[in-house]
């Protein structure tokens, strides 16, 4: 061997061993871009999942507050019906009553209709006749 190959040999062999240092360190700083990377991703879905959390949270109790509201709501609008239906049926008891009351007075004015007075004392007779008739 010549005196040149023995020089590229052995700036082979030391390139050779400086070549894995160089590897290394460029694995090794991959390896920490990858893990930096992949550690903040984990933190910002963690700190996504927790706002979503929180989020939800705030949501259920709007929907729980709504849900007591339609029950309220539901309640009164029950006990409204409740109300129009007894009132309805106060109106139909007041009309038959009307109803009765209006027969009874026009039977009471048929049995005066040929009744005549010339004065108070002499219709008086007549009108008391009428409000008995009518109570």
């Amino acid at each position: 061997m010549n005196a040149i190959e023995e020089v590229v040999a052995g700036a082979g062999g030391a390139l050779a061993g400086q070549l894995w240092k160089v590897a290394t360190l460029v694995l090794a700083f991959l390896l920490l871009v990858v893990g930096a990377g992949a550690g903040t991703g984990w933190w910002l879905a963690s700190t996504a999942r927790d706002k979503a959390l929180t989020d939800l949270k705030a949501e259920q109790g709007v929907n729980a507050e709504l849900r007591a509201g339609i029950t309220t709501q539901n309640t009164a609008i029950l006990a409204q019906a409740k109300l129009a239906r007894e009132a309805e049926a106060r109106g139909d008891a007041a009309r038959q009553a009307a109803a009765v009351s209006g027969r009874r007075f026009d039977q009471a004015l048929q049995q005066l209709a040929g009744a005549q007075a010339t004065g108070c004392a002499d219709a008086m007779p007549y009108v008391n006749q009428l409000l008995e008739k009518v109570r």
